[in-house]
């Protein structure tokens, strides 16, 4: 009975051993720096890739998710509420942004966290015209806290693999031609 939980624990050491988190190379991250603009000036690039702990959240219908649903996209992960001014002028942006970058390799996930109404979201993504953006819900709240979002809205982009690799606190254009060259240039990476 060890032996089995012993080779699995080794398997899994290599496997972890054999694929590091790699960081973005100091010159390409530097690029990267340079490039930002305007609201992209807030964008924090990570020296490391920091591996979440948890990252449970819910779709519309109450059906539990992570993160690692996603696993293999690069994603940028905007937490916002209906109540927020800047979380809602953003999301037209974001919107647009899933429009132009989105599909294998790239999506938008917005996820209300705290207290919104399923119907006042629905009312405000109607009068936004927000039509490329899914609902997603932290209803309580615990992912945004455990990810460090204690202001509104946060932005969190994370790599392929679901590791955070920049975040930006604050509203952004992200439709914004330096946004996604910035953004781009990070999924290249």
């Amino acid at each position: 009975m060890k032996r089995p939980l012993l080779t699995a624990l080794l398997y899994a050491a290599l496997t972890l051993g054999a694929n590091p988190a790699a960081a973005i190379d100091p010159e390409t991250r530097q690029i990267i720096l340079d490039m930002r603009v305007d609201d992209m000036r807030k964008l924090k690039i990570l020296e490391e890739p920091a591996t979440l702990v948890s990252s449970e959240f819910e779709d519309i219908d109450g059906n539990k998710m992570t993160f690692a649903d996603t696993n293999g996209q690069f994603r940028l992960v905007n937490f916002w509420a209906t109540w927020c001014a800047p979380c809602r002028e953003e999301m037209p942006a974001l919107d647009a942004l899933q429009l132009e970058l989105g599909g294998e390799d790239f999506r938008v996930l917005t996820i209300a966290t705290g207290r919104n109404r399923l119907s006042g979201i629905h009312k405000f993504y109607a009068e936004a015209d927000v039509t490329n953006l899914p609902i997603l819900l932290d209803p309580k709240g615990k992912l945004a806290t455990r990810m460090g979002a204690l202001g509104l809205p946060v932005t969190v982009l994370l790599d392929r693999e679901g590791r955070e690799i920049a975040r930006v606190t604050g509203g952004a254009d992200w439709a914004s031609e330096n946004a996604i060259a910035v953004l781009q240039a990070l999924m290249e990476e």
